[in-house]
């Protein structure tokens, strides 16, 4: 049964291996799709109106059961690592079947036509096939939704085939487990079975841009978020989770482009998305407005848990899981930028959460030392975030993304140098974390005067001011900043005792070059050379 005047025919289906034995339900509204998400008892209304859904078992991405298929486009260029895993082509052909005879005996599946990339010269159009209705929401809301005259002539070139009831038998499918998401470059096509969680199917995209673009385009694919003042200048954002780059780049005072996945031009910069898929755990109207007042009808809000007896969401409740989350068309926030695109960027902002208190809550970067520390991608978790931590723990994700990087770090690092070069961009290191002591000693940095400084930035304001190196980082510390007291931007001078500040500063530098060695080999010398002097 076809339900849309636009439904491709079924011989088109055809061609991508699929039987149309099913009711096919071909791009529904929302609030088609909330209805039947709510009929079948997968999913409740909140007191705002958002389709409130479980993903199940798995409450996030699951990194070690992501392959991408070895083949003669991918052999020589994918850098084959803990995260880009390998699975061969028969294995890939065969758990493709499977997978579409598993949705071929069903009564019902939900297809979907969109795009990634809101620039129109990279424009990638997609097919998302699902089993549950609620995945076919979210891929509404991250995707970019065509016109339905484009749906017409609609030729999708990838297509996300997508069953969390259907799980592999790792014996003969070459998986490690029964979830798996599995990416082919020469079929493209992203295969993902096993899981409910959603952000599967955004992450894989962005695997595949991160891919194709810097390949086919150079074009720049970069993990972070990025907006644009009044005078249409942009700015961009990365770091990992828990940094700030979602609440730092939604000023009110700017316009969004998009808080999670871009590209970088030789003209500006553009949204992959056409939605956004934001972190919900604690989240207050005060703190984050935009955020919150998005989770309205159809938006989909993920794992959460209401106050009892009520419809209410209890943010601070992370009883299901830390990773609670809502998916929301980027219209959503009142003063988001459509279309998601934007000019060259004039300033990069590099985030991390230094829970051992030694990095400068401000300070510039060369070009070298930015891509260093792009390919570091550095952070630190405090105590208790994870069962036995009690000190600080360092993490390092290449790129600010490692899991969605299919090539060698270091070819995007060289991209990123290029472009900064070319365009004299300011790039910062900002460190929203401690002062004056580690963790459990001294005091998380103020949001205010991260404001104050990454403001000053924008505004040209730190251009003047006198700067000087950190003895072991390098980067330049400014002396001074608009509406941040000056005692605290050299971290030295904000602990009581400095030798433990040099011991620490130099602990953390030694866990930089662990780090950094496995990419030393594909690196350049200008890249090296700003490594932490120990």
């Amino acid at each position: 049964m076809i339900l849309s005047p636009v439904m491709p025919s079924k011989e088109r289906f055809s061609e991508f291996g699929l039987r149309i034995d099913a009711m096919v339900h071909y791009q529904l509204n929302p609030s088609e799709l909330v209805e039947q998400t709510v009929s079948r008892g997968q999913g409740v209304l909140n007191d705002t109106g958002a389709l409130c859904i479980s993903t199940g078992e798995f409450t996030g991405r699951s990194p070690k059961d992501k392959f991408i298929v070895k083949d003669t486009v991918t052999a020589g260029t994918v850098d084959w690592n803990n995260f880009n895993l390998a699975v061969n082509e028969t294995c890939f052909k065969k758990l493709k079947q499977k997978l579409l005879d598993y949705l071929g005996t069903k009564e019902e599946i939900w297809i979907r036509d969109a795009y990634a990339c809101a620039d129109l010269s990279y424009r990638l159009p997609l097919r998302v096939i699902n089993e549950h209705p609620w995945s076919n929401l979210f891929a509404y809301n991250m995707f970019l939704r065509p016109s339905e005259e484009e749906l017409h002539a609609f030729e999708p070139e990838w297509q996300i085939i997508q069953a969390p009831g259907f799980k592999a038998d790792p014996s003969v499918d070459g998986t490690r487990a029964q979830n798996f998401a599995m990416i082919s470059f020469t079929e493209r096509t992203i295969l993902i079975g096993g899981t409910g969680y959603t952000g599967e199917m955004k992450k894989g995209i962005f695997s595949v841009l991160n891919f194709l673009l810097p390949v086919t385009h150079e074009v720049l694919s970069m993990h972070c978020s990025a907006n644009m003042g009044d005078k249409e200048d942009v700015a961009v954002f990365f770091g990992l989770s828990g940094t700030g780059k979602t609440t730092l780049s939604a000023d009110p005072s700017r316009k969004l482009i998009g808080d999670d996945e871009h590209g970088w031009t030789n003209t500006g910069v553009f949204n992959f998305e056409g939605g956004c898929y934001a972190k919900t755990i604690d989240l207050n109207e005060e703190k984050e407005p935009e955020i919150f007042r998005a989770i309205r009808s159809g938006a989909l809000v993920e794992n959460i848990v209401f106050f009892p007896g009520t419809h209410k969401i209890d943010f601070s409740n992370s009883s299901v899981t830390e990773n609670t989350r809502v998916s929301y068309p980027l219209e959503y926030i009142s003063n988001a930028c459509i279309p998601a695109t934007g000019g060259l960027p004039q300033n990069i902002f590099f985030l991390t959460c230094d829970a051992y208190g030694v990095l400068p809550p401000v300070s510039k970067l060369n070009a070298g030392q930015a891509m260093y520390q792009f390919i570091s991608g550095y952070t630190a978790k405090v105590a208790g975030t994870e069962a036995g931590v009690t000190e600080p723990k360092s993490t390092f994700s290449a790129c600010f993304g490692a899991p969605f990087m299919p090539l060698h770090p270091g070819k995007y690092a060289e991209m990123l140098g290029r472009k900064m070069k070319e365009n004299r961009v300011n790039v910062w290191m900002i460190n929203t974390g401690w002062s004056g002591g580690p963790y459990g000693i001294g005091n998380r940095i103020k949001l205010s005067y991260t404001r104050a400084m990454i403001t000053a930035a924008l505004e040209g304001k730190l251009d003047q001011v006198d700067y000087k190196p950190h003895p072991v980082f390098g980067m330049m510390i400014p002396v001074s900043c608009p509406g941040v007291p000056a005692e605290i931007l050299n971290p030295r001078n904000t602990w009581a005792d400095m030798a433990a500040y040099d011991a620490k500063s130099t602990e953390l530098a030694v866990q930089f070059v662990q780090n950094f060695e496995k990419y030393a080999a594909g690196v350049s010398a200008e890249i090296l050379g700003a490594a932490p002097k120990i």
